[in-house]
């Protein structure tokens, strides 16, 4: 009677399939792409190969993105003045912002993206749209830390200290865009407002997206073995960090 290893074999079946899902792109991986403009429902045989980890982390995803938008809206109806430098309406600023597949890569912003975008929001020199600029800069920098991916499975590796970094960049920009102001003293951006109604809804919504950045850095340090580096520095001094 003959004998069959089954279990070698069932094994190099797994990883055979494994290895045809990754190259057939079934993680989608576009470089600069806002989730929702590639969203689309795993099929079965895909959902056969996501873990629980995997789950946590593309919900994680969907749930930044979803502070980045609430976030655009809400700067743009303080400021209106800067979507009317990029769009017809306020929802066509926000559109062009989260629902085009433009690779992060606008004209108006020169082609700056992830940091580079992020201080040019603060830049007291530059005209354009302020808001557009910030939040391009956020949600390209959140997609490097996400390896640029629409879709996680078992082969995903991505970065602990990315998610750190991320998570350090948005509570620097949290502070700058309290702070920072014109050549005539006045704020370049309004945002949380003090008085006899407190407004502190833009703090509250990039406290959302810090406080998912850092699990998603301690959940990764712990599944992947690897040390993040945690760095402590004056928030009003701090440089942004370079997302690895």
């Amino acid at each position: 009677m003959n004998s069959f290893p089954q279990p070698q074999l069932s094994r190099r079946v797994f990883l055979s399939m494994l290895g045809v899902l990754a190259a057939s792109g079934a993680g989608c991986s576009v470089p600069g792409t806002s989730p929702g403009t590639l969203s689309r429902k795993p099929s079965f045989h895909e959902q056969l190969f996501k873990t629980d980890v995997d789950h946590y982390i593309e919900a994680s995803q969907r749930r930044v993105f979803d502070s980045l938008r609430r976030l655009a809206y809400k700067l743009y109806r303080r400021n209106p003045r800067e979507w009317r430098k990029s769009a017809d309406t306020l929802q066509h600023a926000v559109a062009q912002i989260f629902d085009v597949n433009h690779g992060w890569l606008l004209d108006s912003l020169s082609g700056r993206r992830g940091i580079d975008a992020m201080q040019l929001a603060f830049d007291p020199a530059f005209r354009g749209d302020r808001v557009q600029a910030l939040m391009v800069g956020m949600g390209s920098m959140v997609q490097s830390a996400f390896a640029h991916q629409v879709g996680f499975y078992v082969l995903n590796d991505l970065s602990p200290q990315g998610f750190y970094n991320a998570a350090r960049n948005i509570e620097i920009a949290a502070w700058k865009l309290a702070t920072s102001r014109d050549e005539a003293g006045k704020l370049l951006l309004l945002s949380n407002e003090m008085g006899e109604i407190n407004n502190l809804s833009f703090e509250r919504e990039m406290g959302r997206i810090v406080g998912v950045l850092e699990t998603l850095s301690d959940l990764l340090e712990i599944k992947t073995e690897r040390i993040v580096i945690r760095m402590v520095q004056g928030i009003a001094t701090a440089a942004f960090l370079p997302i690895p």
